[in-house]
Order: structure tokens, then C-alpha cells, then sequence
């Protein structure tokens, strides 16, 4: 070996040597959570979305969760000044009542995919004069709220729409502040006893959801009973 190049040599190997090493990123920051349910929400992501006719299935006596809303929202135990998040706010149903029972000092965020399901609810936070009321886009596997950001989480017939559940309960998890509730109502999906309708659209039952919010980190409160709800369950969960 031509003995001028030896110490080149030892210099570039000692550097090898010595390089800092990069470590490889967790599986969890590699890997994004697959949909469970492509398509669930393709309904709701046509930006010609009718919803007028939204407001006439959401907010007719013949739906269970409006006839019993008043109700339901009173499980919710809002507090005056407190900052809620109604994801897969749809028609708006429980956003404008809850910005009435948070106050002009507190703060309601109307949470969807749907611009125009945002626009009605902007619209008639604007006609009542509910400055509190703020629309948020959010994603599919996201409800996009800063963290620490809200007292309670509030998710009304939208677990099972939920396409990214994992991902889209951290991100609940995250902007709720310790201690902070999350309150689900979903249909209980019991095979011979529901409608085929929910057989085939609910992807999950009640068990399953509890089970999947408490593996999300939040710790199971209770079960409210409400007569007028056959169909659907009330869970109350807590982030500790």
C-alpha cells in the first residue's frame, strides 16, 4: 500500500468510527393508522352536500337523540365559562344550546368535515348573537384543537363514522385538559335485537367503543340511562 494514503485512510475510518448514529424513528411516528372504513364519510365530504334534508333526519321527533336532546344535555353537566367541543356537529343541534349554558364566557367549537353542515351553524350562532360559537374543519383523523384546549369533548352519533378512531381519540385526548370529560352517545349495535340499518352502518358496539376509549387513555365513568333512548347508550369518560 502506497504509505501516503495509509494516514488518509486511518482518518476517514476514524470518522466512521465516531460518526454520531441516527436512531431509527418509534414504529408509531412511521407508521399511520389505516382506515378501518374507507368511503364512511364520503356523504359527508361531497361539497354539495343537501343540508336541508340533514335537518329534516337530524332534527325530527322521529330520531330518538333530538326527542331526548334536552336530556342528553343535561348529562353533559356544562358548567358557565367552560370550553366544549361538539365534534361531528352536524345541523348544529347541541352547538347552539351548549353556547347557551357555557355563556358568553365560554367557548363552543363546532367540529366537522362538512363546510356546509359549519356554514348552518355559523349562520345561527350569528342570528342569536352566540359570539362563543366557533366552526372548526376538521380532518378525518383529527378533530385540529390546540392542546389543553377544552373542558368537555361531546361526539353524538359519530363514533361510527369515525374512520380513524385511534388517531382521531388521541388528538381528543390532546386537547382536553386533565381531568377534562369526553361523553359518547352511539348506537348499541346488538346482532338480533338492532335494525338492520344499524347492523349494517354501525361498525362498532358499545363494548367495542368503551374499549377503544379506554385504550386511547381515558378512564370509564359511568352509563347514563336515559328511557327515551332505546337505540342508542350514554357513555361518560374522564382524561386523568
Amino acid at each position: 500500500m502506497n504509505l501516503r494514503v495509509l494516514p488518509l485512510l486511518l482518518i476517514l475510518l476514524a470518522g466512521a468510527c465516531c460518526a454520531p448514529q441516527t436512531a431509527a424513528p418509534p414504529a408509531s411516528a412511521t407508521t399511520a393508522e389505516a382506515s378501518i372504513n374507507p368511503g364512511v364519510n364520503e356523504t359527508f365530504l361531497d361539497p354539495k352536500l343537501d343540508v336541508e334534508a340533514f335537518n329534516e333526519r337530524f332534527e325530527g321527533e322521529a330520531r330518538e337523540i333530538f326527542a331526548e336532546r334536552a336530556r342528553i344535555l343535561e348529562a353533559l353537566e356544562i358548567e358557565p365559562g367552560e370550553r366544549v367541543a361538539d365534534v361531528g356537529a352536524g345541523t348544529g343541534l347541541f352547538t347552539i344550546p351548549m353556547a347557551q349554558a357555557t355563556g358568553a364566557e365560554g367557548k363552543v367549537y363546532a367540529v366537522d368535515i362538512a363546510p356546509p353542515f359549519l356554514e348552518q351553524i355559523q349562520q345561527r350562532a350569528d342570528a342569536q348573537r352566540l359570539a362563543q360559537v366557533e366552526t372548526v374543519l376538521c380532518r378525518e383523523d383529527s378533530v385540529t384543537l390546540p392542546s389543553n384546549s377544552i373542558d368537555l369533548a361531546f361526539i353524538c352519533d359519530t363514533y361510527h363514522h369515525f374512520e380513524y378512531p385511534r388517531s382521531t381519540l388521541t388528538s381528543i385526548f390532546r386537547a382536553l385538559t386533565p381531568g377534562g370529560r369526553l361523553v359518547i352517545v352511539d348506537f348499541k349495535r346488538i346482532p338480533g335485537e338492532s335494525r338492520e340499518w344499524v347492523l349494517d352502518h354501525v361498525r362498532a358496539g358499545q363494548q367495542t367503543t368503551r374499549d377503544e376509549v379506554e385504550a386511547a387513555g381515558f378512564e370509564f365513568e359511568d352509563e347514563v340511562a336515559i328511557d327515551g333512548l332505546k337505540e342508542n347508550y350514554l357513555l361518560r369518560f374522564r382524561k386523568p
